[in-house]
């Protein structure tokens, strides 16, 4: 039975890693368009208790993409330089989409695997009520 338990732990510590990986994407995209913007990232990281991994992940610490930010010409923009030149943001849309269809697919899939942990679990209960 602690073995069913365990793979609840580590379905829901999926889904919470990749609902906040969604949470990240989420504002990457809805600052596509501020300037000076990094697009932020965060990697997953094993959980270890006592030196021991658990199977569970989390999402580590939040990084800012240090590649360059789009140059951008647009001389009327009260930011421009004297050149005409201001800084945009390095969020791809596309990269964010298809990061945000990644994370969607891995939480469902997270989703399957606890739902069907916890059908067995509860097949087992019956089983010893009976």
């Amino acid at each position: 039975m602690s073995e069913l338990l365990g793979t609840l732990s580590v379905a829901a510590s999926g889904m919470e890693a990749q609902s906040m990986r969604l949470r990240y994407i989420s504002e990457n995209i809805a600052n596509a368009d501020t300037p000076g913007y990094h697009r932020k990232t965060a990697p997953f990281e094993a959980v270890v208790d006592g030196g021991t991994p658990t199977g569970r992940v989390a999402l580590g610490d939040v990084e800012l993409d240090p590649s360059d930010l789009t140059r951008i010409y647009d001389p009327g923009n009260p930011m421009a330089n004297a050149d005409g030149y201001y800084d945009g943001s390095n969020v791809d849309m596309i990269v964010e989409i298809a990061d945000a269809r990644e994370a969607q697919r891995s939480y469902e899939a997270n989703l399957k695997l606890f739902d069907q942990a916890r059908q067995m679990s509860q097949g087992l209960l019956d089983l010893l009520r009976k």
